[in-house]
């Protein structure tokens, strides 16, 4: 036997410096880096100048804390958008934003205070607003270097604030624009209201928890009906609320429910008849007489007196019974107590019947200093006040009106998301836009109302998930008149100016452009008394006119940024084309919770000044959850930090995992997921590793014409086709779960697993210049363009270390288009069969590898089906497909294999009949060693 040759240095090994290890949290930031000093958005914005636009407009995150998970989500699917619409060549700018007013910043600088001892309100009111604003900034500069960690391509230098001056003044003159239309009013309704906070809330800021609450049972004594068996008798009334009793005015029932007067104790009740057996057991009782029954209807006219009567004044008045449709028998006892302060249902019965709120609880939950009934006492949301051994119980207990009270009623209740602090409906003086006013001077269709106008935008407007539209239109559809006012320092300011004789605000042109003016150069401190003269010019008289001091809910100025920014030129590239109308973005997107939010207050103001949403379609993801499945809470310790793991693994694999997940729905995150997502990357890693090798000095001479290649190439391109169309209808759909699941399952199952392993022999072993192994290189050329633009969007880092790492002078992978893929004529389902056949070769072969019989599937001599094989393959190529020794024909149904005895080739490794012993050369091997240009 000859001593066996070395052959390594005859065979062509793929060549490349791109390292298997990506070390990405040490290379992301100089290649971020890099992207700056180029001016990659930049240049982006002139690659496409000219080009059909595509605006996503960002909504506005608020400036107050470190970037969380849920932000990175956001962000990274705002990033997708913008880069798959770029890389279909349109031009995509993405300018983002920041929300810098509102309470949430005016809270953090008052726990500052508050920790120094310092008195909010003892603080000129331009330095404390000076110190929100620096606030502000801090949080905007903070986020803004952690967002564009995560590779998102954005006009940072120029992010648009909605404190800026600019901003501010825009905000009020959209805010100028509801006046001049008749499509704003002063009120007094009950609204969500903050005793912490002392302010009015929107729905939006409000969230539920389940709480216990006191129970109790309130004997009012009928003193005046149509039935005189009624008189002396007592309405029962329920509620979860002790603390309005002191400002009842009235009591409801319903027309068409059945109530029973009963008797217990030695006294008579009426009781809703389905209600009588839990309030018997509430007041400790097994048994009651029934005297008689009648009908809601026939208590029309009945008066009763309030518990506390003997304090005289308010309380000597008698109360009215009420029909009230909202008087239902679910619980309680059927009768209703009113109190128009405090809640809605109440306010509009009350209304209708001449009784108007008394103001009596104040901004921090205490009652009014005069109040006769525990005056200058509270806070009414302390579940001390309202206990049943609690002031209010205890004086209604002494007044022998207290039946039963109970701690133990849980339900869920309204809170500040802020302050976590229970919210109270109260009845306070604010500003209103209503929504079922018709206005001809508004931007509304002649005659609709802002309901009937959103209702229509809504029903043009693509939503996705489709299940929003239902959502939003719900809420719509429901929704009160839109509270404007809050009584608080760090905001916009409400600009006008109201006549102190006719209560009327004033609307004049020239007076509204001097404020406009004043708050563009100056901002919102510009709104004070010392000015007041000076807006309102020499035709008014300062004195005359109140000078409204409220600030505007801050949803009003997220609500109105599609004007400051989409419109006012200050961003030329998110301009449309001159005469352009309709809605300007292409796209809002965010979390769910946004349907009460900012996509609903984008919706009203645009509605209400241009007629038409300010969108023309609405994306909306789920709330990142931890890995089993709970909401994340940092008591909880299981939140996840976005900035960590950018530290550890890099922001690729952050990427990865939020386009990864159904971000329609809520979705998970955690370290066993991350893992998986990182061996995900790393796959699609060693593929572009593989390729980049691969292709090492490929050069243009080497191409080969797609009618002149091998069937096998010719079916990989034909199914790279069909990822292109996938991918271009996810991007379509906004699928971008599906785009990249499709991009991995063709790298790994496509390519790594199937041609890759099979051309692995032609690309190592074959002749340069053979056809069959430039064809190859050639499709893994086609294949290297495609893959890299379609992965530049979601691993934004990688994808530009792959591309420099092939062309160094080519400039960004980000400036690139889609590609243009071949479409070739291939027979997908011959090669679906010979697939399917493959794998069950692979399944046949394993156990005789498990028991170390062959080493691989080189020695494996295989017999098929003959049934099983599609025409015009040989054995030969059968056996190039399986990587066996050899593959012969049977007429069994099973798939056999035994060892082959041929010797190996000592080149390439298979084990061949023309190899006359172990290291010698095949035919093949021989032709290319010998050949001149060949290694020595």
């Amino acid at each position: 036997m000859t001593e066996q040759r070395d052959y390594k240095d005859t065979v062509f090994l793929p060549k490349t410096d791109f390292p298997m290890k990506a070390g990405l949290a040490q290379k992301e930031p100089g290649i971020l880096s890099r992207w700056e000093s180029e001016r990659i958005y930049d240049q982006v914005r002139a690659a496409r100048a000219g080009r059909e636009k595509f605006i996503l407009h960002d909504g506005p995150p608020y400036a107050n804390g470190d970037m969380h998970i849920g932000h990175a989500l956001n962000h990274i699917l705002k990033d997708m958008v913008v880069r798959t619409q770029t890389l279909l060549g349109k031009d995509a700018p993405y300018v983002p934003g920041w929300d810098c007013h509102g309470l949430p910043i005016e809270w953090k600088v008052e726990e500052a205070y508050r920790k120094k001892k310092k008195n909010k309100d003892e603080v000129p009111a331009e330095e404390f607003r000076a110190e929100c604003r620096a606030y502000a900034r801090q949080w905007v500069d903070t986020q803004r270097e952690q967002l564009k960690r995560l590779g998102i391509n954005g006009n940072w230098d120029q992010p648009y604030l909605t404190m800026d001056f600019d901003a501010e003044a825009t905000i009020v003159t959209e805010l100028l624009k509801f006046a001049q239309s008749n499509m704003l009013y002063r009120g007094a309704k009950p609204v969500m209201w903050s005793p912490v906070e002392k302010t009015a809330l929107a729905e939006a800021e409000v969230e539920y928890e389940d709480i216990v609450s006191t129970q109790i049972d309130v004997a009012f004594e009928i003193v005046e009906s149509q039935d005189p068996d009624l008189v002396g008798a007592y309405a029962v009334i329920w509620t979860t609320t002790p603390w309005t009793i002191p400002v009842n005015q009235a009591l409801a029932y319903g027309s068409h429910i059945d109530y029973h007067l009963i008797e217990a104790d030695g006294r008579r009740y009426l009781i809703a008849e389905p209600l009588v057996d839990a309030f018997i057991k509430r007041l400790g009782h097994e048994t009651h007489d029934l005297h008689f029954f009648m009908k809601g209807a026939g208590l029309e006219g009945t008066k009763v007196r309030h518990p506390m009567h003997h304090l005289g004044g308010f309380y000597a008045e008698l109360r009215p019974m009420l029909a009230g449709d909202f008087v239902t028998t679910d619980s309680g006892t059927g009768l209703v107590h009113l109190a128009p302060d405090h809640g809605e249902d109440d306010f509009e019965l009350c209304k209708a019947n001449g009784l108007n709120p008394k103001f009596v609880v104040e901004a921090d939950g205490r009652y009014r200093e005069d109040w006769l009934w525990l005056g200058g006492q509270g806070s009414v949301i302390n579940p001390k006040f309202t206990a049943p051994d609690g002031p209010i119980c205890s004086d209604l207990k002494e007044a022998g009106a207290l039946l039963s009270a109970s701690a133990d009623y849980s339900h869920s209740y309204p809170h500040s998301w802020r302050s976590k602090a229970k919210v109270i409906y109260r009845c306070t003086p604010q500003w209103f836009v209503p929504m079922d006013k018709p206005s001809a001077t508004s931007g509304m269709p002649d005659g609709m109302t802002l309901r009937e106008t959103a209702e229509m935008a809504l029903a043009h407007t693509r939503f996705v998930p489709a299940k929003g539209r239902n959502r939003i239109g719900a809420m719509v559809q429901g929704r009160p008149d839109w509270v404007l006012s809050r009584q608080r320092a760090w905001g916009v300011p409400i600009t006008l100016f109201v006549d102190r004789t006719t209560g009327e605000y004033l609307v004049d042109e020239a007076v509204n452009a001097r404020i406009i003016a004043a708050i563009r150069e100056s901002g919102v401190d510009a709104w004070s008394d010392e000015r007041a003269q000076e807006y309102l010019g020499g035709a008014y008289k300062a004195e005359d006119y109140e000078r409204v001091v409220d600030i505007l809910d801050v949803w009003f100025d997220s609500g109105s940024t599609h004007a400051f920014v989409l419109e006012s030129g200050k961003w030329p590239e998110l301009l449309r084309p001159e005469g352009y109308e309709g809605p300007h973005a292409d796209l809002y997107l965010e979390g769910s919770d946004q349907h009460r939010g900012w996509f609903q207050s984008s919706l009203l103001e645009a509605c209400a000044t241009r007629g038409h949403a300010p969108y023309k379609a609405v994306l909306t993801h789920g709330f990142t959850m931890d890995s089993k499945g709970f909401k994340m809470s940092k008591s909880l310790g299981n939140t996840i930090s976005p900035i960590k793991v950018m530290e550890t693994r890099g922001a690729d694999i952050i990427r990865l995992w939020a386009l990864s997940v159904d971000f329609t729905e809520d979705h998970r995150i955690g370290d066993e997921i991350l893992k998986g997502v990182g061996d995900q990357y790393r796959r699609l890693r060693n593929t572009f590793r593989y390729m980049l090798g691969a292709l090492s000095d490929f050069a243009e001479d080497e191409r080969v014409a797609l009618a002149d290649m091998p069937e096998l190439e010719r079916y990989m391109l034909a199914l790279l086709a069909d990822l292109d169309a996938d991918l271009k209808q996810a991007v379509a759909d906004y699928d971008f779960n599906t785009y990249v699941r499709r991009l991995l399952d063709f790298c790994n199952e496509d390519l790594s697993a199937f041609f890759f392993d099979i051309r692995k022999d032609r690309l190592y072993c074959d002749d340069p210049a053979s056809l069959e192994r430039r064809a190859y290189r050639t499709a893994l050329d086609t294949l290297f363009h495609a893959l890299v633009r379609y992965a530049a969007p979601v691993t934004v880092f990688t994808a530009e270390e792959v591309w420099t790492s092939r062309y160094p002078e080519g400039g960004s992978v980000h400036l690139l288009e889609w590609p243009e893929v071949p479409a070739p004529d291939a027979d997908k389902d011959t090669w679906t069969a010979l697939r399917t056949l493959r794998e069950k070769v692979t399944e046949a072969i394993e156990p005789l590898r498990r028991e170390k019989t062959v080493r691989s599937s080189l020695e494996a001599e295989v017999t098929v089906p003959a049934s099983a094989v599609p025409e015009g393959f040989s054995d030969e190529d059968l056996a190039a497909l399986f990587i066996t020794a050899t593959v012969s024909r049977g007429q069994g149904e099973d798939v056999t294999v035994t060892k082959t005895t041929h010797h190996k080739c000592g080149r390439c490794w298979r084990l061949l009949p023309e190899v006359s012993e172990d290291g010698a050369l095949c035919g093949r091997c021989e032709d290319v060693v010998d050949a001149p240009e060949t290694p020595a």
